[in-house]
């Protein structure tokens, strides 16, 4: 017997490394080709019949796949949103299940009842309304960032999908509750608070307490051993039935802070750790999950045979929930957007655009959460079997029809992905006014006793760093090697012949194998910042940085690099001479002169062409990749 289990799991992990990987190479979306093979394998006679206990997926699914989305979450980008977000994970999920029950209400309950039926009660018919609302966090973020979204809504869809489970759990919770009291709008709203007042309480303990120990711990197994029980702490300790908190909300907030003070509260070595083995138990949970809702598929089609309802009934109810679910969606979305505005006024970063809008309302596909709450139901609720069928369709339907045509509608819709070239940009000033800052603090610490090679290495190590992200920016379309491009290429080949010498002596057996596997392991440590800063290389080829012109743009916009390494990253070069100030700052393409733009007083860049004739300049501002051409006044 545990043959078998061994057997049939190793066998399902197989078959998710085999997806997930065709997925990637024939470009489509991961979690829809697995919902795919899952309903495909589901009829296959040597499967046995896959039954998701909801426990499983609630306690030993959901928490971890939360957690891990939380800690990667930018804390100050989902504050940012906090508007549009607690727009769609709370306003949106209540209205799509008040919505959606009223519809299979209609139908299950006063159509049923009309034919001889035993009706849905409105409770039953809420409760799956409060399944199918919320949408899944990683359906839509996987299609999104594979499409190129722009990182707004990216950042709303995560932000939405951490926290609609739990406005989902607690209006399922109050459904069932109420086939044995009728509860009042006083009662709902005082369980709301409770669940959420009591899973922020507790998941800002968890982190207190939990930051506290993780700053003792040098060791990244032991600090990775303690974030992997992590979203298993919050949870249980805002489930128990003491506090009847949200767990899905104290996981959610557990997440988002220890990942906010991660620099501060860990290790080099542990957040390494850290994130590569969250990003495996991610990969694994995420796309079983996917594989395991198409493998239920047979069996619940099987005992929805055994519904007294007539098949139209039920394909008219399915088709209907399917509809409402995505229908509402933008109908809740668009005008309460619009209202936030006129009665809110713009959000702090700045109004979404319609075709954001049309995405986001798009962006609906459902996963395990609806297909795990469905369970819950009580096994005595009248039409049961045809409530999971509904949640199995619309958690597929989704899937299929949303997730497979989102790609097309950002494409139809010409929505901009994020600027490969301004990414760059911004991560090159970073790293510029990093390296400034680190050689302030060299000068401040050094000794006229400190030996002045070392004091040279540890300035060209930091201005290496820098120089490198320049280099990918400023690259010439004919390409070449840069001398960062070149130190890799001859450090990695002397990498290999380091770990051939330490292999030879291994296999004489000169050396302790303790010895050997230190030495060993600052070779592999040194190679992997190696692979990372390649990995990590923005587009790497010059024609991936080059913004996208017009096709009027002049021959100095299409012969001019994207940028070039700032004289003076920190600002203005006359202004921060002279005292002065300004508004905006352009970067010149010619020499890497930065001056300030003509709404400054002073509007040195225009002064700097005048005196250079360099053709072309470009914004320097985050978030602008617009150039200038002073001779053919062209912008491109």
């Amino acid at each position: 017997m545990r043959v078998h289990i061994a057997i049939e799991v190793v066998a399902l992990v197989a078959v998710v490394a085999a997806v997930a990987a065709l997925a990637r190479r024939i470009g489509i979306s991961a979690p829809l080709l697995l919902v795919v093979v899952g309903i495909a394998a589901s009829y296959l006679p040597f499967i046995p019949r896959v039954e998701l206990e909801p426990e499983v997926v609630l306690v030993g699914f959901l928490p971890p796949l939360l957690y891990s989305a939380a800690i990667k979450t930018s804390l100050v980008d989902f504050t940012k949103h906090r508007r549009s977000i607690g727009q769609l994970s709370v306003g949106l999920v209540a209205f799509t299940a008040l919505g959606v029950g009223v519809v299979a209400w209609w139908l299950l309950g006063r159509v049923a009842e009309s034919i001889g039926q035993e009706p849905l009660p409105f409770w039953a018919a809420f409760a799956i309304g409060a399944v199918v609302a919320p949408p899944d966090a990683v359906a839509a973020t996987a299609i999104a960032k594979r499409v190129g979204l722009p990182r707004r809504v990216v950042t709303i869809l995560e932000g939405e999908s951490l926290l609609n489970d739990a406005t989902a759990l607690v209006c399922l919770r109050t459904a069932i509750a109420a086939a044995v009291v009728a509860p009042t709008v006083w009662h709902v709203g005082l369980d709301f608070l409770r669940a959420a007042g009591g899973g922020v309480l507790v998941g800002i303990v968890v982190t207190f307490v939990l930051a506290k120990i993780r700053r003792r711990f040098t060791d990244p197994v032991l600090d990775t051993t303690l974030s992997l029980t992590a979203p298993f702490i919050a949870y249980i300790a805002a489930e128990n039935h003491y506090i009847h908190a949200s767990g899905v909300l104290a996981v959610v907030v557990t997440g988002l802070f220890l990942g906010h003070k991660a620099p501060i509260i860990q290790s080099a070595k542990s957040r390494m750790s850290e994130r590569t083995n969250w990003r495996t138990f991610q990969f694994l949970l995420e796309n079983t999950v996917f594989l395991l809702i198409g493998l239920q598929t047979r069996w619940i089609l099987d005992d929805l045979t055994e519904s007294p309802l007539p098949t139209w009934l039920i394909a008219t109810t399915t088709v209907a929930v399917f509809l409402a679910v995505v229908l509402l969606r933008p109908i809740w979305i668009i005008p309460t957007t619009m209202l936030s505005r006129r009665v809110l006024g713009p959000s702090r970063p700045g109004p979404v655009s319609r075709s954001a809008l049309i995405v986001v309302s798009w962006a609906g596909m459902r996963g395990v959460v609806t297909l795990a709450a469905v369970f819950t139901l009580p096994e005595d609720t009248p039409h049961r079997e045809v409530l999971v069928f509904i949640a199995l369709a619309v958690t597929a339907g989704t899937l299929l029809v949303q997730g497979s045509t989102l790609p097309w509608l950002v494409r139809r819709l010409r929505l901009p992905g994020p600027d490969p070239a301004e990414d760059a940009l911004q991560e090159a000033a970073v790293l510029q006014g990093a390296h400034r800052a680190g050689i302030a603090k060299l000068d401040e610490l050094s000794a006229p006793t400190d030996p002045p090679a070392i004091l040279d290495v540890l300035r060209q190590r930091g201005e290496a760093r820098a120089q490198a992200a320049w280099e990918r920016l400023g690259r010439p379309e004919t390409e070449y090697e840069t001398p960062s491009e070149a130190y890799r290429r001859l450090r990695i080949a002397m990498l290999e012949a380091e770990r051939a010498h330490i292999l030879k002596v291994r296999d004489a057996g000169l050396v302790a194998d303790e010895v050997l596997q230190r030495a060993q392991n600052a070779l592999d440590i040194e190679e992997s910042i190696l692979d990372r800063d390649e990995d990590d290389d923005v587009g790497g080829r010059s024609e991936d940085l080059r913004p996208k012109t017009t096709s009027a743009a002049c021959e100095h916009l299409e012969q001019a690099p994207v940028v070039v390494t700032p004289n003076t990253p920190d600002g203005c070069e006359e202004c921060l001479a002279e005292g002065g100030s300004w508004v905006h700052l352009r970067l010149c393409l010619g020499c890497g002169h930065v001056g300030c733009c003509d709404s400054s007083v002073m509007k040195h860049a225009s002064k700097h062409n005048d005196q250079t004739k360099h053709p072309v300049m470009r914004s320097f501002e985050p978030g602008e990749t617009w150039r200038w051409c002073f001779v053919d006044e062209k912008l491109g």
